[in-house]
């Protein structure tokens, strides 16, 4: 006997074919919706939010534009999944990651129509990419040995990385910021201690990079606007006690005398608090919520300059950068770490006052402070700028380098292709599907700078036929040109990256052959 109903009465399930078409389309959409933004001359979105406000994003950066997008899609979803993933990796590549996973669905929909089983294609896929991985592993530069040289590689992916976003125009500048506050690193990849600070205002050409630390606040009244050879006790504590809270407490006086009393006893509290903090020795106070008049009077009494509402970030980042720890209780001095610098003083960024603290204790730490036109210039330019530094820091520890400009795909298809002349049977067909699927990033370059891209990729093939070509497409000429003169790299890693999540999930979505979708849980009428 059949049964008639497995699943509640709106669930819904699409099996076989079907349940494969919806994922091919849903995960291709998503691919030409980014598509666009590849290359140096990709083009902008616009996301806008229908919360309040109505927020207006404008970006080019593959993974925040999959990020603000609510999809229905499950194959999308893995998409949008692998982009996150590639930006908080490696930082970049988070666009031509989905279009390759895109383009590969689109290669594998050709053979499954052709009647060639998934998990044929899948073991096709996987002997490609690693014959594709291998064929760029030879290829790779590795100049961790000469500094001067591995700085100039690392300028060179510093400005391919942002030649395709909003600082393309100056790119030089920004990259040499950007490689300034990796090497600063010194190896790590904790990108915590570069701060990036934007103030609108100026054009993004009066972007600098500061030595120091710089905290947005204000130095309150009366207090030293410049501290040498600062000491400073960096804390989470309430500051302003010192008067009767209405609404928390009930006090019954039957006179207004007590009511000083009581105020002059929250008063003493507080001061022999102050005493307790000022006993560390110290003459500077920031504090991360905010200090009322009396306490900030006796700071500035003792000549300590007290600062409030440092936000979290800051103060996480300031006791990181001073060396010290934040502290709640300052019962006994001896164990509480105290943070250094040698100068603290009061700078003009455009209109506004900030504090500057330089020779701090971590000597990795700087500050970047972005300006730019408006705030979305600027928002922009920190994502930009963020993916450029993510790069570096994964390539001064990985320091393998290859070319740029669609170099890279045209070594993988070749060597793929060959591969496929050589496999028997079924497989080879999913192979050489998947060396086209390859060129279809340097297509969308070419495409996306409104050149002919099949006309290109034809000479460019051509000229991979040849011996150690270094053939890439010069965007700006319009033509086939060669990425080693033109100074185009790229890290290994981020291809490398590419490369295995595409092809993955291309993989995983492949395997599907049936969608169920859960009924929505009802409401109970609870009348």
């Amino acid at each position: 006997m059949a049964v008639e109903r497995l699943f509640k009465d709106e669930a819904t399930e699409e099996k076989g074919e079907r349940a494969r078409m919806s994922s091919f389309v849903g995960a291709m959409a998503i691919a030409d919706l980014v598509k666009t933004t590849l290359g140096p001359k990709g083009m902008d979105k616009i996301l806008q939010s229908t919360g309040r406000g109505r927020s207006v994003t404008v970006t080019n950066d593959g993974a925040t534009i999959l990020k603000s997008l609510h999809i229905d899609n499950p194959a999308a979803k893995v998409l949008v999944d692998i982009s996150k993933v590639q930006d908080d990796e490696v930082g970049d590549g988070t666009t031509s990651v989905v279009v390759l996973a895109g383009e590969l669905l689109r290669e594998a929909e050709k053979l499954v129509a052709t009647k060639i089983h998934p998990m044929t294609i899948i073991s096709g896929y996987r002997m490609a990419a690693e014959c594709a991985r291998n064929a760029l592993l030879e290829k790779v530069m590795d100049n961790k040995e000469d500094p001067e040289k591995f700085r100039i590689d690392l300028m060179k992916i510093a400005m391919t990385t942002l030649s395709s976003k909003i600082l393309s125009q100056d790119k030089e500048h920004f990259g040499k910021l950007a490689v300034d506050a990796v090497m600063r690193l010194k190896g790590s990849t904790n990108l915590e201690s570069i701060q990036i600070i934007k103030k609108p205002g100026g054009s993004l050409k009066d972007s600098f990079l500061d030595e120091g630390f710089i905290l947005d606040k204000k130095i309150g009244i009366g207090q030293p606007k410049r501290i040498e050879n600062a000491k400073i006790l960096v804390a989470n504590t309430a500051m302003d006690t010192d008067k009767v809270k209405i609404y928390g407490a009930r006090v019954r006086v039957d006179s207004m005398s007590k009511v000083a009393e009581i105020e002059g006893a929250e008063k003493e509290k507080m001061r022999e608090k102050v005493k307790k903090i000022i006993a560390h020795g110290i003459n500077c106070f920031v504090n991360r919520q905010l200090i009322y008049n009396f306490p900030e009077e006796l700071f500035a009494d003792a000549g300590i300059l007290a600062i409030e509402h440092a936000d979290f970030d800051g103060i996480e980042r300031l006791a990181l950068v001073t060396g010290g720890e934040i502290t709640s209780t300052f019962d006994n001095p001896e164990s509480v770490k105290l943070g250094q610098c040698k100068l603290i003083e009061e700078i003009m960024i455009g209109e506004d006052k900030l504090i500057h603290f330089s020779g701090v204790e971590m000597g990795q730490a700087c500050t970047i402070v972005l300006r730019g036109a408006s705030f979305h210039v600027l928002d922009e330019a920190e994502r930009s700028l963020h993916d450029a530094l993510c790069v570096l820091s994964q390539t001064v520890n990985d320091s393998r380098v290859l070319l740029g400009g669609g170099w890279p795909e045209m070594v993988m298809a070749k060597s793929v292709d060959e591969l496929a002349r050589k496999t028997p049977g079924k497989k080879s067909h999913a192979i050489e599907a998947f060396s086209r699927a390859l060129l279809a990033i340097p297509t969308t370059i070419a495409d996306n700078a409104g050149l002919d891209s099949a006309e290109l990729i034809a000479q460019l093939r051509a000229e991979h036929h040849k011996e150690e070509s270094s053939a890439g497409i010069d965007v700006i000429t319009g033509a086939v040109g060669d990425m080693r003169e033109l100074g185009i790299s790229e890290a290994f890693k981020v291809k490398q990256a590419v490369l295995l999540s595409a092809t993955e999930a291309a993989e995983m979505i492949l395997r599907v052959d049936e969608i169920i979708t859960c009924a929505p849980r009802r409401r109970e009428d609870r009348m």
